[in-house]
C-alpha cells in the first residue's frame, strides 16, 4: 500500500482526535447541539481511519490455500464499515440528536466556545484535506475529482478526502446555526444545523458505500486500458484474434488478467509457449499493477490448451 495512503490517514485520525475533543468541550459549555453532533461526526471520523488503517494491514497478507488470490479486497471490505459506520452513527446520530433539539429546543448559551471549537476544527480539518487532496490529485492523472474518485481503486485516500470535506461543509452548518441562533434568538436554528450535519453525512456514506460495494464485488480495469491489453496481445507473431480481456482487481495494485488467444495452428507448441511468455511479460511492463495472467491458447483446429494463472 502507497506511504502516501498513510500518511492521509495518519494526519485525519490526529486532526479528528484533537477536533472530537474541542468540540466536546464547548457543547458542553455552550449547550449546542450541532457542536455535539459535530463532535460525534469527529469521533466517527478518528475509528473510520484506525478501520482504514486495520483494512490496509490485512489486505497486505500473502496468498494461502484458502485464499490463492490474496487478501487484497479486504480493504475494501473494511472501507464498506467505515461507510456504513460513517451513516449509521455519524448521520443517523446526529440527524436523531437534531430531531429531539427541535422537539425539545433550549435557548442558545454563550456562543464563545462555540466559535473557538469551529475555529481549531476548521484550521485541523482544512489542514487534513489539504494533505488527502494533495495525495489524491498525485493519482488521478488529471482526472476531475469525482470522476477521479469513481475510477479509483484505493479507497484509503478519496475516503479521506470525502470525509474531510463533510467536516468542513459540517463546520460551516454548525457554524451558521450557532451564529443565527443567537442573533435572531431562535432555539430551533441550533436543531436545524445539527439535523443539515446528519444529512450531509448520510449523503457522503451513501457516495462510499456506493464505490465500496462496487470494488468489493468485483471491479474491472478500465476500457481504455483492457482495448491497450487486448491491442498488445493482437501484435503478437501467430495471432489471428484476441477474445475480450477479462480484468478483475483485487487490490488498488493488484490486477488479474485473463484473455483468449487464437493461434495460428500452424505454430509449434513451443513457438505458442513462447509467444505466451513475451505477452505476459510485455503486459507486466505496460501495466505495472497486473500481478495474475491467465492465457487460453486456441487454435483453429484445436481450442482449449490454456495456462493457468501465474503471479508476478
Amino acid at each position: 500500500m502507497p506511504e502516501e495512503s498513510r500518511i492521509a490517514i495518519y494526519a485525519s485520525i490526529g486532526a479528528n482526535v484533537a477536533i472530537a475533543a474541542t468540540k466536546f468541550v464547548a457543547a458542553a459549555v455552550s449547550g449546542s447541539s450541532a457542536l455535539l453532533a459535530e463532535g460525534l461526526h469527529s469521533s466517527v471520523d478518528a475509528s473510520d481511519g484506525l478501520l482504514l488503517l486495520l483494512g490496509q494491514h490485512r489486505s497486505r497478507r500473502p496468498a494461502d490455500e484458502a485464499h490463492p488470490f490474496g487478501y487484497g479486497k479486504e480493504l475494501y471490505f473494511w472501507t464498506l464499515i467505515v461507510a456504513v459506520v460513517f451513516f449509521a452513527v455519524g448521520g443517523g446520530v446526529s440527524v436523531y440528536e437534531g430531531i429531539l433539539r427541535l422537539l425539545h429546543p433550549e435557548p442558545p448559551g454563550d456562543p464563545t466556545w462555540s466559535y473557538v471549537a469551529l475555529g481549531v476544527a476548521a484550521l485541523f480539518d482544512g489542514t487534513s484535506f489539504t494533505i488527502a487532496l494533495r495525495q489524491f490529485r498525485s493519482q488521478v492523472d488529471g482526472m476531475g475529482i469525482i470522476a477521479a474518485m469513481r475510477a479509483s481503486k484505493d479507497p484509503s485516500v478519496f475516503t479521506v478526502l470525502l470525509e474531510d470535506t463533510a467536516d468542513l461543509s459540517g463546520i460551516a452548518i454548525a457554524f451558521l446555526g450557532v451564529f443565527l441562533g443567537h442573533r435572531l434568538g431562535n432555539p430551533y436554528l441550533d436543531g436545524v444545523a445539527t439535523v443539515g450535519v446528519g444529512l450531509v453525512l448520510a449523503v457522503v456514506a451513501v457516495f462510499l458505500i456506493r464505490e465500496s460495494k462496487g470494488l468489493l464485488i468485483g471491479e474491472g480495469a478500465r476500457e481504455e486500458s483492457v482495448e491497450r491489453a487486448r491491442a498488445l496481445a493482437a501484435r503478437q507473431p501467430g495471432v489471428l484474434e484476441v477474445r475480450r480481456p477479462l480484468t478483475m482487481y483485487f487490490g488498488p495494485n493488484d490486477v488479474l488478467v485473463a484473455m483468449g488467444i487464437v493461434f495460428d495452428p500452424s505454430l509449434s507448441a513451443a513457438e505458442v509457449a513462447a509467444t505466451i511468455e513475451r505477452l505476459e511479460r510485455e503486459l507486466r511492463e505496460k501495466f505495472p499493477k497486473v500481478r495474475k495472467v491467465y492465457i487460453e491458447a486456441e487454435s483453429l483446429g484445436s481450442r482449449g490448451a490454456g495456462r493457468g494463472a501465474r503471479d508476478a
